[in-house]
């Protein structure tokens, strides 16, 4: 019988050990449920203690919030292979004639959109569209190395340009992945308690008046706090709870898949430049490739009539990654130009759809713009304020005031 994992008590649940229901679970001076591990070990008769370098694979993938399986003394992810396995091997099937690319590379994305789709109903959280990315951009640039630059048409600034643009890539996606900045539920409970304590010490009128307002240090819109109902805290406004990550982030867009991580205030920014980025990288890289394989055609007409190019295996393999490349290049490209009019108009992706759940949105320009009218102050002051927002996790990023009744 397999038991679930730690979720957040209920109020009819029986009280822990320790014996205090709302105490934070790192501080609790036992783990109940390492306990029943221990028992279920000994009634199985397992060994009662992991080897070495078990616990500290286990130790590393929860400190870097990674999902894993246990297989033997090893922790795995098992959705890290299939990218590695399927993607080259998938592309030299579709080399081998033009009839086979077209239909490869059209069932490619749709399985890879079923799969997303089926892990976003479950709300299951996954590194198969990270790996995807990662082992994609990989051997894209191996394919590079070892088919394109032999042929003697990539100078070499052009090899160190593309080079470079593959790091920073890479960099910032790290530093994206580094959290999009969570709320922190003992500053908040702390703000709210001292808000109560000036306001009953001032004799303002009313049980619930003192901890209704909530507002931004940089002046934006007040709202009133909201509990999470996952969480049991009180969130600002802007904030969400991640059903995926399973705690609030401070003005939550959305979860991507595509870094296992959301996108909030603490990464928004670097978020938006991993996709440029990738997108100026790529397609410079699509340019070096075509005129390589195809130099009597232009950039535009080689993508779509390239006489020749399946006479050679090693050719027809090239002209295939092209298009691979194009299709992933073109998704991101719509995910970039949303992410630029949504910040725009100084909405993020969650309240979009929420303002289209509630019908108090609009769509503007045939679907892509959402404008809810809540935050928006101008197109330069919504700028300024997304590239000077505070991204410190560890500080405040509002204040606590006291609302009138």
């Amino acid at each position: 019988m397999k038991r679930e994992r730690f979720k957040p008590p209920e109020p009819d649940d029986p009280l822990c050990c320790c014996g205090d229901i709302d105490q934070q679970r790192e501080y609790c001076c036992c783990d109940c449920e390492e306990l029943d591990d221990a028992c279920e070990r000994l009634v199985r008769g397992e060994q009662d203690k992991p080897d070495i370098f078990s616990r500290f694979v286990s130790c590393m993938a929860d400190r870097l919030g990674l999902p894993c399986c246990a297989v033997g003394p090893l922790r795995l992810e098992i959705s890290v292979l299939p990218p590695m396995v399927l993607i080259p091997g998938l592309l030299r099937v579709a080399a081998i004639n033009c009839m086979l690319g077209v239909v490869v590379l059209t069932a490619l994305p749709g399985l890879v959109l079923w799969y997303y789709y089926v892990t976003h109903r479950r709300k299951r959280r996954t590194l198969f569209f990270l790996s995807l990315a990662l082992f994609s951009l990989a051997y894209m640039y191996y394919l590079f190395l070892t088919e394109i630059v032999p042929r003697g048409d990539v100078s070499n600034l052009q090899l160190v340009t593309v080079t470079t643009g593959m790091m920073l890539t890479l960099i910032s996606l790290v530093r994206t992945k580094q959290g999009p900045g969570f709320v922190k539920s003992q500053s908040l409970a702390q703000g709210i308690n001292s808000i109560c304590t000036t306001n009953q010490s001032t004799n303002i009128p009313g049980d619930s008046a003192p901890c209704k307002g909530i507002s931004q240090s940089n002046g934006e819109n007040e709202g009133k706090k909201k509990l999470c109902p996952v969480c049991r805290q009180v969130r600002p406004p802007r904030a969400g709870h991640c059903r995926i990550c399973g705690a609030c982030v401070l003005r939550m867009d959305h979860h991507c898949v595509w870094i296992n991580s959301c996108v909030g205030q603490a990464n928004h920014r670097q978020f938006i430049l991993t996709l440029l980025l990738f997108l100026v990288t790529s397609f410079y890289g699509i340019s070096l490739v075509l005129r390589s394989v195809c130099p009597q055609q232009s950039l535009f007409t080689a993508m779509l009539y390239c006489p020749g190019v399946y006479n050679q295996y090693s050719t027809a393999l090239c002209f295939t990654c092209v298009w691979y490349s194009v299709i992933i290049t073109g998704g991101l490209l719509h995910l970039f130009i949303l992410q630029i009019i949504n910040v725009s108009y100084n909405v993020t992706e969650r309240e979009a759809q929420i303002a289209l759940r509630n019908k108090t949105g609009r769509r503007r320009f045939c679907g892509l713009v959402v404008e809810t009218g809540m935050y928006s102050r101008g197109f330069l002051q919504n700028w300024i304020q997304f590239l000077t927002m505070n991204t410190d996790e560890n500080g405040s990023p509002f204040t606590f005031t006291v609302m009138g009744p």
